[in-house]
């Protein structure tokens, strides 16, 4: 089965680490991620201005993309392009007078009225595969790892665009499940991280960032699994800042979710680019068995 796939930009650079292991481990699982011919930047954040139609020009255009190829549907690992996509989808379907005018912007492409579904690779996961039929593919299972999943903002919000409930999500937790993982319940799995206030208001992005993480350590959890780069690097920087201010807290890596699946149905580590982790997780993996020998982060 083939799975057209928009990848946006982050995952092609720094969260190298989300996009190869999904790609390797969705193949394993029967489904090969084909990657949209001539996509550009989805835009990043939807834009909230009623007027503000030029910049739903962007996720449009690979909307079209996907027309072009003859696909129906679309997948995205990051979670700001799956908003970015789906809320753009929204619009086009929904109102009809703004449908005409970013069509009408385009004069050089094919009108899009709403024809692809945009979901997100754990949908995929969940609906296309099925939680029985990934625990029947794992090879290793994450037996003692203790992990918290961590949902932020634009998987659930608004909405009209939630991949699951919005209050009590469980499709990561399920997958981990699945996987063997012990899911640690935490209050502050769908809070903010700060998200772009870390360029004006570091302050209070920092803040944010590091509830999340010390309410994950207070409940017992060894990792964070999450889907989106953005939170990544803010908890990222947020763990720098609290060890920096204490010295003996302990290390709480972040994974995305298609890193342990890879590891989970027993794939190449390679693949996983731990090296671009902001936390070093290979300790920790090395401790439950799951890796045998890591690579040099910073490489």
């Amino acid at each position: 089965m083939n799975l057209w796939y928009y990848p946006g930009c982050t995952l092609k650079t720094r969260a190298k680490n989300a996009e190869d292991s999904a790609i390797v481990s969705m193949a394993a699982l029967g489904i090969d991620m084909v990657e949209l011919p001539r996509w550009n930047c989805c835009g990043t954040v939807h834009s909230l201005a009623g007027d503000d139609l030029i910049h739903h020009i962007a996720p449009v255009r690979d909307l079209i993309r996907v027309k072009e190829q003859g696909g129906s549907k679309v997948a995205t690992i990051c979670s700001f392009c799956y908003n970015t996509l789906r809320r753009a989808d929204i619009l086009m379907r929904g109102d009809a007078e703004k449908r005409g005018t970013i069509n009408s912007f385009m004069d050089e492409e094919p009108d899009y009225n709403g024809e692809v579904d945009v979901v997100h690779l754990l949908q995929v996961l969940r609906d296309d595969i099925g939680w029985k039929a990934i625990s029947e593919k794992v090879k290793l299972p994450l037996e003692g790892l203790k992990v918290a999943s961590y949902y932020g903002c634009t998987l659930l919000r608004p909405a009209e665009v939630a991949i699951d409930n919005v209050e009590k999500p469980t499709v990561m937790q399920d997958l981990l499940r699945a996987l063997g993982a012990t899911v640690i319940e935490f209050p502050f799995a769908t809070e903010c991280c700060g998200s772009y206030q870390i360029v004006g208001n570091v302050g209070f992005a920092l803040e944010a960032a590091k509830n999340i993480l010390t309410s994950a350590l207070r409940r017992g959890a060894e990792a964070v699994v999450l889907t989106c780069p953005m939170c990544d690097y803010n908890l990222g920087l947020a763990h720098r800042e609290l060890k920096r201010q204490r010295g003996d807290l302990p290390d709480i890596p972040t994974l995305y979710f298609s890193q342990l699946l890879a590891i989970a149905l027993g794939l190449d580590t390679e693949v996983c680019h731990f090296n671009l982790n902001y936390i070093d997780p290979q300790p920790l993996l090395q401790s439950k068995g799951l890796i045998v020998e890591g690579v040099k982060v910073g490489e």
